[in-house]
């Protein structure tokens, strides 16, 4: 299929060219007008023209000096030229300038209808492209920590890894999903000391199952984190027992590599549970000593300062803050062992882009990195972007892992689960569990990832409001109705009468590519979301009105066909936000 969106541009540049400025290039903007009764395209350029903050004095006082005295003047012309030849824009049903010079295009019924035959064809390949084609990506999410719980925001960020992930891939993009994982460092040492304390021996602990070892090791952190705090001596040994860990010694190697075992299986169940596969795995036992030769490197080459015993790299130079990357001890920090994976993980997949997701509560620190990454390795800084999405609150209140009051990611998961199966009792096993996902993810990915999210349980499962399980219920409705039609469909495109609420449909089918593309360009898996709900809307209110099977002839074959590219669309949508589309529900 043609791309319309460039046809149109090219041809009004072309117009633009021979109008307004033969020596220029003038390059139009397109966007989607808010209300579809002003088309599907909309350009502003008549008035951008006009305007001296849009384009240089010289070009707007050549317009103005010609006959053109107003935008909606040279709009008209623009409009006059574009419909003068019948092989200009060929998809276009009509152009429009309307007041103060807004160029309005509609796309005709004709196209509408061969693209909606276009997406049944294709099918599940309607929606990608071949953008980024060649492009290598590595996506890092989720990043939980061995002997701590999966909490809400691991959550999160696994929910928006996964969807940019997919989006990148429908780009044609050749994408690897990292995970990072904190093996090492202060909380282990916590937990080690916590669980070295417990009143139940490792044998027994040993016996219970994963999902009570987990339990257990968390309280075990938490009180390990109390104590460091409260008891000065404690405090020391906890330290201690953290540089024996870095060091391996033997009488905790076995403590250790017990719980962290327990630790990556329990995150593995939850994975699967979210319909994620990682290609690569990181952990900070791994990259921390190539941190810390980077660092001492680096260090004799003024790139890092001594400071109280400790290595630092200088960041009020560069309009930042100071931060640590060897300690006092000797050991390197987070901050090192970033360096580290970051050579690591282009050794292993020679990246075009690194993509790093994590939680905002970490851009500073993350702004520091990849300065220090530039002085190292300025090639590797640029092709570094941290990705930061906001924090997920609930009426509990804020959650702490060092405290032990954790709302972790299986608990969200479980608890919806729970209310939903209390409204649709009678759903199955399997189909429950993916309208539970869809419904956590869809809440996830709705708002803009800067944003922090006030999660409402009603909300995320009310199967009638912007919700993962209203859009699940919508393409189950689709299937329901083609499970009972008739499969070859033949209709008549030229000449089809339809209705308001079917051209409506169908040229909201018109700009998935777009919205792909454009959401994940922008790394922003709620403009999807949106296009989504609309869709759905849409056709809900389409069912409502007309009918499908009850018609005869072209019209029912036409909007069983029209039912199964809003499915097909639906369906195409969700797989890239990481949602299952049950065919019932």
């Amino acid at each position: 299929m043609l791309n319309v969106r460039q046809q149109v541009a090219f041809d009004l540049r072309r117009v633009l060219k021979n109008l307004v400025s033969p020596d220029r290039d003038i390059i139009p903007q397109l966007e989607h007008p808010m209300d579809e009764k002003h088309g599907d395209y909309a350009s502003n350029i008549a008035l951008a023209i006009f305007s001296s903050s849009k384009f240089p004095s010289s070009v707007g006082r050549q317009v103005q000096s010609s006959k053109f005295g107003s935008p909606m003047e040279l709009a008209e012309e623009i409009v006059k030229k574009l419909n003068s030849s019948s092989a200009t824009l060929p998809n276009i049903a009509k152009v429009e300038a309307v007041k103060p010079g807004f160029i309005n295009f509609y796309l005709s019924q004709n196209y509408l209808i061969t693209l909606m035959i276009h997406i049944i064809r294709v099918s599940e390949g309607y929606g990608a492209s071949e953008k980024l084609k060649n492009k290598k990506i590595m996506v890092e999410f989720t990043d939980p920590n061995p002997f701590k719980e999966f909490h809400i925001g691991h959550l999160y960020s696994n929910t928006v890894g996964e969807s940019i992930s997919r989006m990148l891939e429908a780009l044609g993009a050749n994408v690897k999903r990292a995970n990072y994982q904190g093996d090492v460092g202060m909380h282990v040492a916590k937990a080690i000391y916590g669980i070295q304390n417990l009143e139940i021996k490792i044998e027994d602990l040993e016996k219970k199952s994963l999902k009570e070892k987990i339990k257990i090791l968390g309280e075990a952190y938490a009180n390990g984190s109390k104590k460091y705090e409260d008891d000065e001596n404690v405090k020391k040994e906890i330290e201690e027992l953290n540089k024996k860990i870095y060091d391996k010694e033997p009488d905790v190697t076995a403590l250790y590599e017990k719980g962290r075992q327990w630790s990556l299986e329990y995150f593995e169940e939850i994975y699967k549970r979210l319909g994620t596969k990682f290609d690569f795995y990181y952990f900070e036992s791994e990259v921390g000593r190539d941190g810390l030769k980077l660092v001492k490197e680096y260090l004799k080459k003024g790139i890092f300062e001594e400071s109280l015993g400790a290595v630092i790299f200088p960041g009020e130079k560069y309009g930042l803050h100071d931060r640590v990357f060897i300690n006092s001890l000797g050991l390197p920090t987070y901050e090192a062992k970033e360096l580290g994976l970051a050579l690591k993980k282009y050794q292993d997949f020679k990246f075009d882009q690194s993509i790093v997701v994590t939680g905002n509560e970490i851009i500073g620190y993350f702004k520091v990195i990849l300065v220090a990454l530039g002085e190292i390795n300025p090639e590797l800084a640029t092709k570094t972007k941290h990705l930061s999405h906001g924090m997920v609150r609930l009426p509990t209140g804020k959650m702490s892992s060092r405290t032990g009051n954790i709302l972790t990611g299986e608990w969200l998961l479980d608890e919806a689960k729970s209310l939903l199966k209390g409204k649709f009792n009678e759903m199955e096993e399997d189909i429950l569990e993916k309208v539970t996902v869809g419904s956590i993810k869809y809440a996830l990915l709705k708002s803009s990832l800067g944003r922090d999210i006030e999660f409402d349980f009603e909300e995320s499962i009310n199967i009638q409001g912007n919700s993962g399980p209203y859009l699940q219920y919508t393409f189950a409705r689709t299937q329901s109705v083609l499970a009972k039609a008739e499969k070859d469909l033949r209709f008549k495109i030229k000449d089809l009468r339809i209705e308001p609420e079917e051209i409506s449909l169908l040229r909201t089918l018109s700009r998935f590519q777009e919205i792909v593309e454009e959401a994940a360009n922008k790394f922003a898996p709620n403009l999807l979301c949106n296009y989504l709900f609309d869709l759905a809307q849409k056709f809900n209110l389409f069912y409502q009105r007309r009918k499908i099977l009850g018609e005869i002839g072209d019209i029912r074959d036409f909007r069983i066909a029209l039912t199964k590219a809003v499915g097909q669309v639906i369906k195409n949508g969700l797989h890239l936000l990481g949602i299952d589309s049950p065919e019932k529900m």
